[in-house]
């Protein structure tokens, strides 16, 4: 019986992925629709995209599907076909090309069946995420959103935002999408006959955050049809003003695409500004966070001295410091405690000192 999963390690699969020499394209894609098995499906799925060499990750759900995949070039008319014939309701599904791609952003294939295809917290059995706002295509949205009064809803989690967002567009500051939906209510609870745009990265979130809305009394809600991927591709296409600023953080190994050159973020260690989202070296810390090219020569690519320091320990003492410790959702997160804004503060004290000392 062929294999369902992959059976070679991570190490040997990026060293592949890398050693390849023909084109690949990221795409994304999702869509909310009834499926009844399951694990059937992602099973058939799982087989045929192999077969032609797709990496990526996708959930599958009785609600949906969300995927985020890479596809030689040459594969990619086949891809299409397999997907589009894989359920009536995936016939033409839009497939949002990535905007500023290498092709390297998986390097193996990961499907996986999960209770919905984007975690919602909703528990609500009158709720019909396919009851959404009405699409925007770029340039309704660029109209809509100059009109007096258009609330601008980014539905990302607070580290996509601080790279990359919309003109105007407001934060609803939260680590998950759970918490957002309940938070975006409260906190537009006296805007429901405004008009309400909402968007995300491929527009899976905010599709259902404008289905959750309307369910919840709001009157003119939008969405921007396929999130900022879509309508960035489009804005340049149509030679129309791109009002997304900075960029779009990406979940995969690339950690973002450049839209316009504006530099919105700081570096997490020393407050210039940076837009460059890395992983702390350290394996025991692993954070997520924003670091410039100085800082992360000055700390090996660690999030903090302590980390550099682990960093270079033998891997036998590094075992014992991390003997016990779980990381969790590691994200730096500006507006909570963390070691990194201790650290932070001291760098820039020191690099004060130096200055002023020179």
């Amino acid at each position: 019986m062929p294999a369902l999963h992959n059976r070679i390690n991570n190490k040997e699969l990026k060293k592949r992925l890398f050693e390849e020499s023909e084109p690949r394209t990221t795409v994304s894609f999702y869509r909310y629709f009834k499926i009844a098995s399951p694990t059937g499906f992602r099973n058939k799925m799982f087989l045929e995209f192999d077969a032609i060499k797709v990496f990526g990750r996708i959930y599958v759900a009785e609600e949906g599907i969300n995927g985020q995949i890479s596809v030689p070039l040459s594969n990619f008319e086949t891809f299409k076909a397999l997907l589009y014939a894989s359920a009536p309701e995936l016939e033409g599904i839009r497939l949002n090309i990535a905007v500023d791609d290498d092709g390297k952003s998986f390097w193996a294939l990961r499907i996986k069946v999960r209770p919905k295809i984007v975690a919602d917290g909703i528990n609500d059995p009158n709720f019909d995420p396919a009851k959404t706002g009405e699409y925007l295509t770029a340039s309704a949205y660029n109209q809509l959103s100059e009109k007096p009064g258009t609330i601008i809803v980014d539905m990302r989690n607070h580290y996509e935002y601080e790279v990359g967002h919309f003109e105007n567009a407001i934060e609803i500051p939260s680590d998950t999408f759970r918490d957002q939906l309940p938070m975006a209510v409260e906190m537009l609870k006296d805007k429901k006959d405004e008009n309400i745009i909402m968007y995300c990265t491929g527009g899976i979130r905010c599709e259902k955050a404008s289905a959750y809305l309307l369910h919840n009394g709001f009157k003119n809600v939008f969405h921007v049809e396929g999130g900022i991927i879509e309508y960035t591709r489009k804005a340049k296409e149509h030679g129309l003003p791109v009002k997304f600023k900075g960029k779009n953080f990406v979940f995969d190994d690339r950690l973002g695409e450049r839209i316009t050159d504006d530099i919105l973020a700081f570096c997490h260690t020393c407050g210039n500004p940076c837009d460059a989202h890395t992983n702390c070296k350290n394996d025991g810390c692993h954070l997520l966070f924003i670091q410039c090219e100085p800082c992360a020569s000055k700390l090996d690519g660690c999030c903090s001295a302590q980390c550099q320091h682990e960093y270079h320990l033998p891997e036998e003492e590094k075992k014992q410091v991390r003997a016990g410790k779980m990381n969790g959702m590691m994200i730096f997160n500006k507006s909570k405690d963390h070691p990194l804004r201790k650290h932070r503060d001291e760098w820039r004290a020191d690099r004060e000192e130096t200055t002023a000392e020179a």
